[in-house]
């Protein structure tokens, strides 16, 4: 079969013989395209160079700046790891320390260091001519001045109240300390308060009068509400269980003290047992008064 000729006429070129050489259309056009570009000459091949340029380093910028955040990063975890290294050792000498020192030894330090201060100033202040006293006044107001001095002339009260005067006295002191140590249940108070008023006034004995301002007020109508000398209605209170047992508890402690005093004045307190019974402790106490002296001289020398 005849094939279909091509509708491209050949040019004729002359080579460098002058040999007349056919050229296609594509091989013209990328000759155009080259004339083309020879045209715009140097300056679009430099625009072509900077257009490569500008991208290439662009990458390279941020992977260097990637690069030193790391590295920032990096040393500022080391600068923590190492503060953190350093304020450990430093607690932990600290705590070593403390606890190789003892707390008694300190308090005792502190006490001595007040009180040369306090030997110092009072000597400093007499050599200069001045009251010591009065200056020492200086440092306080007038209500710290007498709370001081309420304080000082409780805990002298105190002092001389310890020993034994008579067994009213004594009883006093018991009393006062079981009124230190309770605690009373306002909230129970309360509700038992409301509730006998409730049945006071249901049966009549009391009235509930309001006053101008407002205020109710209870009126004992025949003067059995409110307890008098002659008064025995406290015989019909049960108290409840817990303060009882509380009261149980008080007097077991009461005993036990009592019963350790005793055996503090017997010499029983956590003595060796040495005798075998009753005459023969006290003739073991008789040789005790008379030659624990004596030999404790003899085995100290």
């Amino acid at each position: 079969m005849p094939t279909e000729r091509s509708t491209e006429q050949p040019a004729s070129k002359v080579s460098a013989d002058d040999e007349p050489v056919s050229v296609t259309a594509k091989e013209q056009n990328n000759a155009a395209k080259d004339s083309t570009a020879s045209q715009k000459g140097p300056e679009g091949a430099k625009a072509s160079g900077n257009s490569s340029a500008t991208v290439e380093p662009v990458k390279g910028d941020d992977t260097a700046a990637k690069a030193r955040q790391r590295q920032e990063r990096f040393k500022a975890l080391q600068a923590r790891a190492k503060s953190a290294t350093e304020r450990n050792l430093k607690e932990t000498a600290a705590e070593t320390q403390r606890l190789a020192t003892d707390p008694s030894l300190l308090s005792s330090l502190s006490r001595k260091h007040a009180f040369a201060s306090h030997n110092l100033l009072k000597a400093d202040t007499e050599a200069a001519g001045e009251d010591f006293e009065r200056k020492r006044a200086w440092d306080w107001t007038v209500d710290e001045s007498e709370k001081w001095d309420k304080r000082m002339e409780k805990k002298q009260r105190h002092r001389d109240d310890v020993a034994f005067q008579d067994y009213t006295q004594d009883a006093r002191k018991v009393y006062k300390r079981q009124l230190r140590e309770i605690q009373p249940d306002l909230e129970a108070y309360e509700r038992e308060k409301l509730a006998a008023i409730e049945r006071a006034a249901a049966n009549g004995d009391l009235e509930i009068v309001e006053t101008n301002d407002g205020e109710m007020i209870a009126v004992d109508k025949n003067g059995s509400f409110y307890s008098t000398a002659d008064t025995v209605g406290f015989t019909d209170n049960k108290p409840d269980r817990a303060a009882v047992d509380k009261l149980v508890g008080d007097l077991r402690k009461a005993e036990e003290v009592r019963l350790k005093k005793r055996r503090e004045r017997r010499g029983e307190e956590d003595a060796d047992v040495t005798y075998i019974n009753e005459k023969n402790k006290q003739f073991n106490q008789k040789l005790a008064r008379f030659y624990n002296k004596v030999c404790y001289s003899l085995v100290t020398c």
